[in-house]
């Protein structure tokens, strides 16, 4: 891998972008970055590790601090970095996440973290990935190191390359997992523990699998007296053979007790038979005598069904007049409206001022004199509406001149006022600048202190659930107890109650199966509430599912106990109140911060706005000045036209209070004379109608049966009514013929049987004597059946468990071993994972001291020791370095500063070596080593320089960054780093001659 190009904008103390051309150094081979401290030296690798992987070796997890601090609110943040893998060419451009203007509106808005991947094809750069993930994804493809590995590879970072020489066994276990991806062996580890506990829990579920059935089946043997003659050994075979001989006597007895079944089922059917039979006869005879008082009930009701057929023949008939019944009435009843219609009509007319005994025709004349009058009236109201309007915008012309003058010699005022205010801004601003810089500090700060505070809530919430885990572990285990002591409990109830169940099939004048008497002096009574299979099989599964709950109730507890330690290691000891507290400062100083910047950024743009107002205010001033002019003409032409009007509606209104007046009174007399007129014409049109409509009436009545149209209509019923009297009298036929048909067919069943009938309560006993028998025989068969059939499930489960145990057991003897080597169980405490680290380690101080026999003049190299560590601890990743003066080997913290470096820097590039073989055997032209050159002495750091210069070959470029004057003296190639009189910092580079 190659760096060409970096471009840095707004990041770090670089405000405006800074361009730095790697490729200018390939002559030299090496070059320095140079500049004061504070100035910005190691920014530059921080660009590049921000380009390549979003963060820096210097902010863990603070990308939002790359945000260089001189930078406003529209300016941008953006690294941009070219360099090459291979053949291929790329460019990754990258800004952070940062707060910027709205485009639209005012205030601030969130800039997301972008990155955008391209590549170099036929000289032309080509979009790869567009989004930060699969930019991070395409990147990881590209350069085949992960960021820890890049940092140690390519960016030896400040102070960070020592880490690996001086750490701990633990600590060296951690980079060397990240470096090469070693966890799967953990998990190798945990997998294989879990598989052990597996082969143990099964073959041990196994074993208890027999123990059980084998103990319940003998239980069971016992109780039914299966077991022969002779007891059996207490080796499985022997008891296993035991329980199948069980099994062959159980299946000869279910066969005799079967038939016996069979014929008390048989007696009880006959039985049932006999029942039925007499059922029969009683019930027909109860609905016999029922069929006779129903229909003696239906025939007393003959009169009233008469009268109602009557009534219906005599609707229908009169349905037919119906039509010129209801005609006449409404023509009278129309004709009656019509009058009282034009008496009051003639009385609104008397009223309105009309002459009396006015007929259609004068009504007329008058209408057609008042509608060209009303129609001349209304254009004058129109006009004399329009007058309070005209006055009103008469008045707000003079009122807009008024206005518009007294605005002008305001905005003047205003103008006038605009250069003290720029001062005033000015020295405002020089106040907010200051403590509004201090915000991104006091927001890292918000931050610790929320997350301390989270943690300190968290921690009060994991305490208060690991009080209530425990608790429940303990519940738990207390059902756990007692639900076993429970099924033991029902277990010894079954075998107690065995002598209940054979007493219970005992038959005297029977041998005992037992004894073998036929007398049965003392049967043993039976329990009142027996235990059966299924009720001992669901105890056991109780007992089993809380055992699982008391387990499962462990384990919450252990990971609620995790969990509170996790929380209260967050929160860095402080109890809530005190996280709270120190949230709130923190957020107070933040807000004060946040306060100032708004205040600032309000007052820049206050400022910057301050020409636009001057230009506005002039703009309105010209604006006003012709308003001025406009409302003048406005207000003449108003004046002309308030003028006019005034004459028209004067003239119109005559001796009335207005022209609306004199419009209401003429049309009240108008519509007066119109509903007159119209109430004459109806009136003679109904009148004549009623006449028609009664002398048609009168005819037809004449023509029907009826005698008068008094009688015609005392006959007529709606439709409802003449439904409900046809149903009425047809349910009533019908009723009446089917109980005469119910009743005959009654008779009929009935001829023949004895009378008396035969006694009900008789039959029904002998029925139930029949069923208890038939119930017994069922109940001893079935209580026969039932433990066959249990002792046939425990010897199934009892052989297949028995034939598992071996090969289970062969099983779980070569998982534990293989988990034990795994897990690092043996004299070392070297796991598999440490093994294979080992291996890697040995490579890479192989790699390093091929650098430090160099660099120490032959005297130090180092040492990877497997010896077993102190205190046991894991061993296997031991670093010691060998003293060629002494042939000795010391720890590495022994060392001075200097030889600490030098030995560092031999690790580092050592390890960069061998991780880039693991990646791939990238090649890596660029690398960076971040200072640590000023603790050497001249000789030491002629050697480093020796070994720097080394290399170069290859083609290879090195970036050195440091202070030392010494090197600025020997490395002419150089990045000098200055920071400007405003504060931001800018690079400067030389390729030729030294600074």
């Amino acid at each position: 891998m190659k760096l060409h190009r970096l471009e840095l904008e707004g990041f770090g103390p670089f405000l405006q972008r800074q361009v730095i051309d790697f490729d200018a150094f390939d002559d030299d081979g090496i070059f320095l970055i140079a500049g004061r401290t504070g100035a910005g030296k190691s920014s530059i690798l921080d660009g590049v590790g921000f380009a390549l992987y979003g963060g820096v070796p210097r902010y863990d997890g603070g990308a939002k601090r790359l945000r260089s601090d001189h930078c406003r609110p529209e300016d941008r943040s953006e690294v941009r970095l070219e360099f090459t893998v291979g053949d291929r060419r790329w460019r990754v451009t990258r800004s952070p996440e940062y707060e910027r203007p709205k485009r639209n509106g005012t205030g601030l808005t969130t800039e997301e973290h972008r990155a955008v991947v391209e590549e170099l094809v036929d000289g032309e750069w080509v979009g790869r990935a567009a989004k930060p993930r699969e930019a991070g994804e395409l990147l990881g493809e590209i350069l085949g190191l992960n960021r820890e590995q890049f940092q140690q590879v390519i960016l030896l970072a400040q102070n960070r390359f020592a880490q690996f020489l001086l750490a701990s066994g633990g600590d060296r276990q951690a980079l060397l997992r990240t470096l090469f991806g070693s966890r799967t062996y953990q998990e190798y580890e945990r997998l294989l523990d879990e598989r052990r506990k597996d082969a143990e829990d099964a073959l041990a579920d196994r074993r208890r699998v027999i123990e059980l059935a084998l103990d319940d089946a003998e239980n069971t043997v016992a109780a039914h007296e299966l077991a022969g003659e002779g007891a059996p050994g207490n080796a499985l075979p022997d008891r296993l053979g035991a329980l199948d001989r069980a099994i062959e006597r159980g299946r000869y007895r279910v066969e005799v007790l079967t038939e016996a079944q069979t014929a008390a089922i048989a007696a009880r059917d006959e039985a049932f038979a006999a029942h039925e039979k007499v059922k029969s006869l009683h019930e027909w005879a109860r609905a016999r005598d029922a069929a006779r008082e129903a229909l003696a009930k239906r025939q007393a009701r003959t009169t009233e069904i008469d009268a109602d057929r009557r009534a219906l023949h005599d609707a229908r008939g009169a349905e037919g007049l119906r039509a010129p019944l209801e005609h006449a009435a409404h023509a009278e009843a129309a004709a009656q409206q019509a009058r009282r219609a034009e008496t009051a009509a003639r009385a609104a007319w008397d009223e309105a001022g009309g002459q009396q005994d006015a007929d259609a025709q004068t009504l007329a004349a008058l209408i057609d004199d008042l509608t060209g009058r009303l129609a001349l009236w209304q254009s004058a109201a129109a006009q004399e509406a329009e007058l309070p309007s005209l006055r009103e915008k008469h008045a707000a012309a003079e009122q807009r001149v008024a206005a518009a003058q007294t605005r002008i010699a305001e905005l003047e005022r205003q103008r006038a006022a605009l250069p003290a205010r720029r001062a005033e801004l000015d020295e405002a601003l020089r106040t907010h600048v200051a403590v509004a810089a201090t915000a991104d500090d006091a927001r890292r700060v918000v931050e610790q202190a929320r997350a301390r505070r989270d943690a300190a809530e968290e921690a009060r919430t994991r305490a208060e659930t690991l009080h209530e885990a425990d608790k429940t572990k303990l519940a738990r285990q207390e059902e756990a107890t007692a639900a076993a002591a429970a099924a033991d409990a029902l277990l010894r109830r079954r075998i107690e109650q065995r002598a209940g169940e054979l007493a219970s099939a005992l038959e005297a004048g029977r041998p005992c199966p037992v004894c073998g008497s036929v007398e049965h002096p003392h049967p043993a009574p039976r329990a009142d509430e027996p235990v059966g299979d299924d009720e001992l099989e669901a105890a056991d599964n109780a007992r089993d599912a809380a055992q699982q709950r008391a387990h499962e109730a462990g384990e919450t507890a252990a990971t609620a106990l995790a969990a509170y330690a996790d929380a209260a290691a967050r929160s860095g000891g402080l109890d809530p109140d005190g996280a709270r507290r120190a949230f709130d400062q923190a957020v107070d100083r933040l807000t004060a911060a946040e306060t100032a910047a708004r205040e600032r950024d309000r007052l820049r743009a206050e400022r910057d706005g301050l020409d636009e107002e001057d230009a506005r205010i002039a703009a309105d001033i010209d604006r006003s000045r012709a308003g001025v002019t406009e409302a003048q003409d406005e207000l003449t032409t108003l004046g002309e036209r308030l003028t006019s009007a005034q004459a028209v509606v004067a003239a119109a209104r005559d001796d009335f209070a207005s022209v609306a007046a004199r419009i209401d009174d003429g049309a009240r007399r108008r519509a007066a004379a119109v509903a007159l007129r119209a109430a004459i014409e109806t009136s003679r049109t109904a009148t004549e109608s009623a006449r028609a409509a009664g002398d048609d009436r009168d005819r037809r009545v004449a023509a029907s049966d009826f005698v008068d149209a008094a009688a015609a209509r005392a006959a007529l019923r709606d439709d409802a009514e003449r439904s409900r009297l046809d149903e009425k009298v047809r349910a009533h036929d019908t009723a009446l013929a089917e109980l005469k048909g119910q009743l005959v067919q009654l008779e009929l069943q009935l001829a023949g049987a004895d009378d008396p009938l035969p006694d009900l309560e008789a039959s029904a006993a002998a029925l139930a004597d029949a069923r208890e028998a038939a119930a017994a025989a069922a109940g001893a068969a079935t209580a026969v059946v039932q433990a066959v059939e249990s002792l046939e499930r425990a010897s199934e489960r009892a052989h297949d468990a028995h034939a598992q145990i071996g090969e289970l057991d062969a099983h779980r003897r070569l998982v534990a071993g293989i988990a034990d080597a795994v897990a690092g169980r043996n004299e070392r405490k070297m796991d598999l994972e440490t093994f294979v680290l080992a291996a890697e380690l040995e490579q890479i101080v192989a790699a390093a001291n091929v650098r430090l026999d160099a660099m120490s003049a032959g005297r130090y190299r180092l040492a990877h020791t497997d010896a077993l560590a102190a205190r046991n601890a894991a061993s296997g990743l031991g670093l010691e370095v060998v003293d060629a003066y002494t042939g000795r080997a010391r720890p590495a913290q022994s060392l001075s500063g200097g030889e600490t470096f030098l030995a560092s820097l031999a690790l580092a590039l050592g390890l960069a070596q061998v991780v880039t073989d693991r990646a791939g055997g990238i090649r890596l032209d660029t690398l960076f080593i971040d200072e640590g050159f000023g603790s050497l002495d001249p000789e030491t750091l002629e050697l480093a320089m020796r070994t720097l210069d080394e290399l170069r070959e290859g083609g290879r470029t090195v970036g050195v960054i440091s202070h030392v004057e010494a090197m600025k003296e020997q490395i002419p190639a150089q990045l000098v780093v200055e920071a400007t009189a405003h504060g931001p910092s800018a690079v400067r580079q030389s390729a030729l001659d030294p600074v």
